[in-house]
């Protein structure tokens, strides 16, 4: 999983502010800071939902066997369309609410983990996730990527307002949930 996520160092360097040698070994950093956690923390992230964890994990792992499925199906806009919809529901709704939360709560400060867990809860992450949850989007024209409507703060009462995320964007914030996320729940 290191070598996937290396891809993409340069902007966990830059966006998530991750140092150079933890970008390139993401997944064997938040793994140890996973394995690090107090035994106290451990039990607050396994017990802060009522779904087991290794339920948790055998989703996540069925989400990857859809994944490798349909990316063996080329050029068929149902298939595609099909894996948008589950890509965007699982890293930026299900694991949001399951990990990544609970994570920025009790990592450590200055852990490359909380980082990670802030910046997937943080906005424009938490936007799009609330545009996914209340169906406030659409694909581009060209679809390259995705247009969606969202608050820019926490006001409800706040007009939308309409962003745009390119698809190299949405690749690299789901790239960093799917580690995260695997990553954490393997090393509980």
């Amino acid at each position: 999983m290191d070598q996937q996520l290396a891809h993409w160092a340069t902007r966990l360097q830059d966006e998530v502010r991750i140092a150079p040698e933890a970008a390139n070994k993401l997944a064997t950093t938040i793994a140890a800071d996973v394995r690090f956690l107090s035994t106290q923390a451990k039990a607050e992230i396994k017990s802060a939902s009522p779904v087991p964890l290794g339920d948790r994990l055998n989703e996540l792992k069925a989400f990857q066997g859809w994944m490798d499925q349909a990316r063996q199906i080329k050029s068929n806009p149902f298939v595609t369309r099909a894996q948008v919809l589950t890509q965007n529901y699982i890293c930026f709704v299900y694991l949001p609410e399951s990990c990544f939360r609970v994570l920025a709560k009790w990592a450590p400060d200055n852990s490359v983990t909380k980082s990670c867990a802030k910046f997937l809860s943080d906005n424009p992450i938490r936007a799009f996730r609330n545009a996914v949850a209340h169906a406030n989007w659409t694909y581009r024209d060209d679809f390259r990527g995705i247009i969606y409507w969202a608050r820019k703060g926490k006001d409800p009462s706040e007009p939308l307002a309409r962003f745009d995320v390119s698809q190299d964007e949405l690749n690299f914030w789901q790239s960093l949930c799917r580690c995260v996320a695997y990553t954490s729940f393997s090393n509980l």
